[in-house]
């Protein structure tokens, strides 16, 4: 966003204008998250996931390169190296907790980031390809995620990786092929740890790579905000440091505080049991269930229990195992047609009463598949998982886009300066009757206080 009235960076001292005529990146870093990034003044604190999920995507690059010096991607001791790591790497034990459960809070941040988004329409024009980016991050961090859950060896790693890896065959034709060469044979072993080892390694370069596109991209347009109304002058906005900073700083400091909970005191709460018990091939878990973040898109997988056929001829179109599969793929990419599904010309949820209202039964939508993934595939938390699934995709393909073509929303604000101190041009009140003070101090002329930004 480049405002005329933007600070402009100018160099201090000869060695940093020297720097900044051979590199300029001081001047980056400060047009990009400094004084000299104008940035909406009415952004809640919903706006601090970004950053916190770019926080959450170093410390897992972090922790994970220390990880993998001491990681040997070998089934016959992948199991032992993680205790290794453990029990006889310097700090080893803080490092592993540290990467497990930063990738929980990872998708954590990601999550709120997201249904933020839903709120919120950040999806919507000019941002078009701010929330396409997003999408991908979003898939390659479920990749690398994935990958990652296989490595310690454990039960629930090998049997994961087995089920998941296992709906590649049911895709017509190319099906087992595509599943033979992913694993590296018909079953997961050692080929197939260190392929994902491999790429475990390597995607979250892949997604720092593209965050830093979807900042890219996010300096064009700017910031959306609350209100959804665009910049319309400087009052609209305040220079990104020190306001935002200061903002998101101790924000930041809250979430790490709990994460060092969780690391310290609670490090397995978000994991599973079984995966501390060494993958045995011969033994079946009494339930194979992923990750907890993973478990909304399984509970849709698990939905799909019956055939496609044509009526009255017993004719399979669409295995159910197919159906499942595409529906949990579907799920995530309908997200990249959000742009085009819905047309209301409103961007701000907080002005479209109705669309408010779909938006908290998604949510609410969100948590049953969540729980219903977890749960055993029995009744009656299959067909609470087939009715859930069957309200998802309605929401964001039948009633998102009549919705946005039916519902009457609320006035908005003429400016995001007009949504936090009033009306342009108003005087401020007072907001008491006490007589004017006898003396000078804080309030304004006439007893009335500065009104708070």
């Amino acid at each position: 966003m480049s405002f005329a009235w933007a600070n402009q960076y100018e160099p201090k001292s000869d060695f940093t204008k020297w720097i900044d005529e051979k590199l300029p990146l001081p001047r980056l870093i400060y047009n990009a998250v400094g004084a000299g990034y104008p940035v909406p003044r009415n952004l809640n604190y919903m706006w601090n996931f970004g950053f916190l999920a770019g926080l959450f995507l170093v410390i897992q690059i972090i922790t994970g390169v220390v990880l993998a010096m001491h990681y040997a991607a070998d089934t016959s001791v992948a199991f032992g190296s993680v205790e290794h790591i453990m029990r006889n790497v310097n700090y080893g034990w803080m490092l592993r907790y540290a990467h497990a459960n930063g990738a929980s809070f990872f998708f954590i941040v990601i999550y709120l980031h997201i249904f933020r988004g839903f709120y919120y329409s950040s999806y919507k024009a000019p941002r078009e390809m701010i929330w396409l980016l997003g999408v991908v991050i979003f898939l390659l961090m479920m990749a690398t995620a994935f990958m990652g859950y296989v490595l310690p060896w454990g039960q629930m790693s090998f049997w994961g990786a087995k089920v998941i890896t296992g709906l590649f065959g049911a895709i017509p034709i190319i099906g087992e092929p595509l599943q033979v060469w992913l694993v590296g044979g018909y079953a997961p072993n050692g080929a197939t740890l260190n392929r994902f080892f491999s790429l475990h390694f390597l995607l979250p370069f892949v997604i720092l790579g593209v965050v830093i596109l979807h900042i890219w991209a996010l300096h064009i347009p700017g910031s959306s905000n609350p209100t959804g109304v665009e910049v319309k002058s400087e009052s609209d906005t305040v220079p990104f440091h020190p306001y935002y900073v200061a903002k998101d700083g101790w924000f930041l400091g809250l979430v790490v505080a709990i994460y060092a909970g969780f690391v310290f005191f609670a490090p397995n709460a978000l994991g599973h049991p079984d995966n501390y018990i060494e993958a045995n091939p011969l033994s079946t878990p009494a339930e194979i269930v992923p990750e907890w973040y993973f478990l909304p898109f399984y509970a849709i997988l698990r939905a799909f229990t019956g055939d496609l056929v044509i009526p009255l001829t017993g004719i399979v179109l669409v295995p159910a195992k197919l159906l499942g599969v595409i529906a949990m793929f579907g799920s995530i990419l309908v997200w990249f047609f959000l742009p085009w599904l819905d047309k209301s010309p409103i961007r701000s949820g907080s002005y479209r009463p109705l669309f408010q209202k779909f938006f908290w039964v998604l949510v609410v939508t969100m948590g049953v598949l969540t729980f219903c993934g977890g749960a055993p595939a029995e009744q009656p938390y299959i067909l609470i998982s087939q009715i859930a699934t069957a309200y998802y995709f309605l929401h964001f393909l039948v009633i998102l886009p009549i919705v946005s073509q039916i519902e009457v929303p609320k006035p908005l604000p003429f400016s995001i300066t007009e949504a936090v101190l009033g009306k342009d041009g108003e005087e401020p009140k007072p907001i008491s009757a006490a007589p004017p003070p006898q003396s000078g101090g804080g309030d304004l002329p006439g007893g009335a206080l500065q009104p708070a930004e």
